[in-house]
């Protein structure tokens, strides 16, 4: 019985594989539609909203901007004191919170590869510098799928407060680690005397196109394929089912299956939800502030391919963004 299990275990994924391939067989019409679908969706939104944003980080990050703040561990910022990490981590927060999933993790993982940060410190920051952008929740959630701007700001301030509330929390993660605590072997990316040698602008120009087209591209394949997963969940009727047992309970279909959506790809869970906002608004707002504050699986996976170069670990990113979601359904019923 063990080594059936070990079995198991050793070859799952090569079973899912093979499993995979099969569906995209059977229902290749309908995967093919999917893949079209994946590639718009990423052309049309993906792509010029979060390219240019990028591009900027990386010239920002790679120009000695990021020098600018302080990071002697002996000076206790604002930023040290409530998020235990160091100084030049309020590039990640702040650009985390402006430009939108994954600058947060890029930022995050940079700091790490060039040892302003340590493991622990990594962690801390990615449970909660990784958010929904200012201009998708006013634009495509207030006004397209809610037609109603205030409410857009109201679902922003909710968001933000929330991953703040997270980061807060996630201060203590892994909070006796001796490394986030040893400064010593980063005395001198910490000398504030001394700026990182950087390459000349042009070069940081074409770097920063180079690795953000990379990094793009990656995203791109991330939307792709779980538009195509979405798409046999729907054809072998397993979203229905799941729909069904969860109405059961007394949640309506059409809100059950946005969750279902939301919970692996969040821009579909959100279009569905444009179909009955009218009608049940307050529940509306509350499956939306869960799906923003969670993200959903495509972005935790865009995150991992992001931060798993660097042994940062994905567990701080899935629980900050699962309280996340939590937290921003409360303050969303105490608000509407």
């Amino acid at each position: 019985m063990n080594l059936i299990v070990i079995n198991l275990k050793k070859y799952l994924f090569t079973i899912i594989a093979i499993l995979f391939v099969i569906l995209l067989l059977i229902f290749s019409e309908n995967n093919f539609l999917a893949t079209i679908t994946g590639m718009n969706l990423f052309i049309t939104s993906v792509f010029p909203s979060l390219f240019p944003f990028l591009v900027a980080t990386e010239i920002l990050y790679n120009s000695n901007f990021i020098n600018l703040f302080d990071n002697n561990p002996k000076k206790n910022s604002l930023v040290s004191k409530l998020f235990n990490v160091p100084s030049k981590s309020i590039i990640a927060i702040i650009l985390g919170f402006i430009s939108g999933y994954p600058i947060g993790a890029k930022i995050t993982t940079n700091l790490k590869r060039d040892k302003y940060l340590s493991k622990a410190e990594a962690e801390r920051l990615i449970s909660f510098t990784n958010n929904s952008s200012p201009i998708f929740i006013i634009s495509t959630i207030g006004i397209s799928i809610l037609g109603n701007k205030t409410l857009g700001l109201s679902l922003l301030f909710i968001h933000i407060f929330s991953s703040i509330l997270v980061g807060l929390i996630f201060r203590f993660w892994k909070y006796n680690d001796k490394e986030s605590l040893d400064y010593s072997k980063y005395i001198s990316l910490n000398d504030n005397n001394k700026l990182k040698t950087i390459p000349s602008n042009i070069d940081i120009f074409l770097n920063s196109i180079k690795n953000s087209v990379n990094t793009i591209f990656q995203i791109g394949g991330f939307v792709i394929i779980f538009s195509v997963i979405l798409s046999i969940l729907k054809s072998t009727d397993i979203l229905n089912i799941v729909s069904y047992l969860l109405s059961l309970t007394g949640i309506p279909e059409n809100v059950s299956q946005s969750l279902i959506f939301g919970f692996f790809e969040i821009t579909n869970g959100l279009n569905l939800i444009s179909t009955f906002s009218s009608q049940n608004l307050i529940l509306s707002l509350l499956i939306i502030s869960f799906l923003l504050g969670f993200g959903g699986i495509s972005i935790l996976f865009q995150i991992y391919s992001i931060i798993h170069k660097e042994h940062i670990s994905i567990k701080p990113y899935l629980y900050g963004k699962l309280l996340h979601g939590i937290i921003s359904v409360i303050l969303a019923c105490i608000i509407f």
